[in-house]
């Protein structure tokens, strides 16, 4: 029996794709040793080598370096997007430990972004330059787990979102959740069980808006640098608790996006829920100075491109950076774990 068993685990690891792909093989190295356990049976196979390790310099430039790794990562089929590794505790017993992917991505160019003005919480929609932003931002994301997406309120992080998702090579639909009234749930609400396996709630939030810049929405940027100086308006943008008038400063904007990614975002990833965010310079800027616990000091010197995605890994309640936003490639952008290298290879067996 228990040969059965394992020879039955064998084989639903080898019908998965895990050990008879070439494309497996080339993106992690050779094999040495890795632990099975499946129904109490385990066996040592080998010692998948060769994943990324980094080192982070000014901020945004991640460095990549190959190091060795004594877990197997393991990825469901694509439809179950959840990575798990698995571990050793102190007394020998095997751990699982959920992985997840976090795609942050800064909206394309607004039409107030076109013509240098400030937008702030201002709701302006994309140039034809910030769609084409969005698209290529989509193609660059198509191989990286999303379950569940978050947006600003704000029409233009909105667009970025949809438009990136329509270059996702699952296919599947996001969907925008309208809980604002019993009537609005009601009338949204999807009967077929099989279509809601096609689809992806997408949540919209006012906390992950864009500062609001005040009595400066609306002004054009050089304009109000000659009525007020340079170094004045500087000060505005720049600064981390000095707001506009009548506006907010870069920490009361933190304040609220922090506190609502920490409460309704971190939670999902922490459960193994892959989640894409959409939303704005400014309230990007506070999610990344708290996911890479930067200072004051470091996050006001902190740039975000339109229309660029930032990949990080969630695991085991820590967040790493897994690329840098610079290079004009998917594959000089992300280093990919092996449990979305697996989901990318099952991406190629299904739709090859």
């Amino acid at each position: 029996m228990a040969a059965t068993a394992f020879h039955q685990a064998i084989g639903t690891l080898q019908s998965n794709g895990y050990f008879n792909h070439s494309g497996f093989q080339q993106e992690f190295g050779n094999a040495a040793s890795v632990r099975l356990i499946s129904k109490g049976i385990e066996a040592d196979f080998g010692l998948l080598r060769g994943r990324y390790s980094f080192r982070k310099r000014n901020f945004g430039v991640i460095k990549a370096s190959t190091s060795q790794i004594s877990v197997f990562d393991a990825v469901s089929s694509p439809a179950n997007n959840t990575a798990t590794t698995t571990t050793t505790t102190t007394n020998g017993s095997p751990k699982i430990s959920n992985e997840a992917a976090l795609i942050l991505i800064r909206h394309g160019e607004s039409l107030w972004n076109e013509k240098n003005l400030f937008t702030g919480c201002v709701d302006v929609p994309l140039t034809k330059k910030g769609v084409e932003e969005a698209i290529e931002a989509g193609k660059r994301i198509s191989s990286i787990p999303v379950d569940m997406i978050y947006t600003s309120a704000l029409i233009r992080a909105q667009m970025t979102a949809m438009l990136a998702m329509t270059q996702h090579r699952r296919k599947k639909v996001p969907i925008v959740l309208h809980n604002e009234s019993e009537q609005a749930k009601a009338w949204s609400k999807i009967f077929s069980k099989e279509t809601k396996k096609q689809c992806i709630p997408v949540t919209t939030a006012w906390q992950l808006n864009e500062r609001m810049y005040g009595e400066l929405q609306g002004l054009n940027k050089q304009e109000t640098a000659d009525r007020y100086g340079k170094e004045q308006v500087h000060e505005w943008r720049r600064s981390y608790d000095i707001p506009p008038p009548n506006g907010e400063s870069l920490k009361m904007c933190a304040q609220r996006a922090v506190a609502y990614f920490k409460e309704h975002i971190e939670p999902q990833l922490l459960s193994g829920k892959n989640v894409m965010i959409a939303a704005h310079g400014n309230s990007l800027r506070s999610i990344i100075m708290y996911l890479d616990k930067l200072t004051s000091q470091e996050v006001i010197s902190l740039e975000l491109s339109t229309g660029i995605p930032m990949l990080y890994i969630s695991k085991e309640g820590k967040f790493m950076r897994r690329g840098s936003p610079v290079a004009p490639t998917e594959a000089g952008v992300y280093a990919y774990t092996k449990g979305l290298a697996v989901y990318r290879q099952k991406l190629d067996e299904m739709f090859q």
